[in-house]
């Protein structure tokens, strides 16, 4: 699990240090930044995938994602009695992700390359720095792998072991780290970060392929997009927790039963049966927010649950009178991985906050930057970066 989340200079995040729960909650107003933190969320996830230089690159650029603001404010801009203004920097202009767990935690530094530029792609980020190290929060004593520009190397007893000279600056340690590598650390953090998931491109429109008859295989895990929805279901059935699947549709559909009709040729399709009808509504007659709470569900109650589930606004196209019971099915699925939740849907949050263990973190806007609601000075979780 997650204890603490680090991101700087990114967007309307400047420094942002965030303690995590089993349950955590991400709130606050339209442009408080919380799409901000989901993003820089998924950025971390993609340097496992080796595709972090890809996804600056679709969100504009590296330039375009820096914190616009300056560097840092004086009181009299605090107070208003001056202008927000910049001035000379004192920092390398870096944009920063990390975050520390249970047994190891990860950061890693990009930049853009310095002039003069010699390539057609002077505007790729560079990957600057990456760390791995022991325990809760960075200590140069407790770092286990260092990856410094080009360079790779990892801690061997009291000396530290060259691994790798001429790493791209485009590729990630992760990229670097074979099945029989001299860095399980890497290894095991890569595993894990590559199966976190995020649920937030669900399609219920009228062709979306959770709407069609699918082709059934056993499927443990969602796919992200819900086009193995019948299946999924099916599977949980099977190998999961059948009653709670049945628990969570009755919880929002009074009188509802699930069905999934196994069709010739081993294609599933997924249909409801509610109280007062004469015959089960197909996929395709389902309303987007009925659609979406099932595949909420099959999300959920996956029989393989990962270390970390992301939801972002999961209350999308839902009517009010659903979220209390998409609240319960979250706080369910919490026994069993790490939850994150963005919303701004009121009922879902009181749901949510009616469990002890939510860890809810409110967002607000101060001169344009992100902050947590009430985290004073020394609030915020340790945290010390590598480079």
């Amino acid at each position: 699990m997650l204890h603490t989340l680090a991101v700087a200079n990114y967007r309307s995040i400047n420094s942002l240090v965030l303690p995590l729960g089993r349950l955590n909650l991400i709130t606050g107003a339209n442009g408080s930044g919380k799409s901000n933190l989901y993003r820089a969320l998924r950025l971390l996830a993609e340097t496992a995938q080796g595709g972090v230089v890809n996804a600056l690159a679709r969100e504009g650029g590296l330039e375009s994602t820096f914190w616009a603001g300056p560097e840092s404010h004086s009181r009299r801009m605090r107070t208003g009695e001056v202008e927000v203004q910049g001035g000379p920097r004192n920092e390398v202009k870096r944009l920063r992700l990390g975050f520390a767990g249970e047994d190891f935690g990860y950061a890693i530094a990009l930049g853009l390359p310095p002039p003069p530029v010699v390539s057609a792609f002077g505007l790729d980020p560079e990957i600057k720095h990456e760390s791995i190290w022991a325990g809760p929060w960075y200590r140069p004593a407790s770092q286990l792998v260092e990856r410094n520009g080009p360079m790779l190397r990892a801690r061997e007893g009291r000396s530290w072991q060259v691994l790798e000279q001429h790493i791209p600056t485009f590729d990630s340690l992760f990229t670097q780290i074979g099945s029989g590598s001299d860095c399980p650390e890497a290894l095991l953090l890569r595993e894990q970060i590559r199966g976190w998931r995020f649920y937030d491109h669900f399609r219920t429109d009228a062709d979306a392929p959770a709407r069609q008859p699918q082709l059934g295989t056993r499927t443990p895990v969602l796919h992200h997009d819900g086009r193995d929805l019948a299946a999924a279901l099916q599977t949980i059935r099977e190998i999961g927790d059948a009653g709670a699947l049945e628990n969570a549709i009755s919880d929002a559909f009074p009188g509802a039963e699930l069905q999934i009709d196994c069709q010739p040729g081993g294609r599933f399709a997924v249909a409801l049966k509610q109280h007062g009808l004469l015959r089960p509504l197909s996929a395709s007659e389902l309303s987007d927010g009925t659609l979406r709470y099932l595949l909420l569900v099959a999300a959920l109650l996956t029989p393989r649950p990962p270390s970390l589930m992301v939801l972002n606004e999961p209350e999308t196209s839902l009517h009010p009178d659903l979220l209390p019971a998409l609240g319960r099915l979250i706080i369910a699925a919490s026994k069993h991985t790490q939850v994150w939740v963005v919303s701004h849907a009121s009922r879902l949050i009181a749901t949510l906050e009616e469990h002890p263990e939510c860890n809810c973190l409110h967002l607000d806007k101060e001169l344009g930057q992100t902050r947590i609601r009430d985290q004073g000075m020394f609030d915020a979780p340790a945290w010390h970066w590598a480079d």
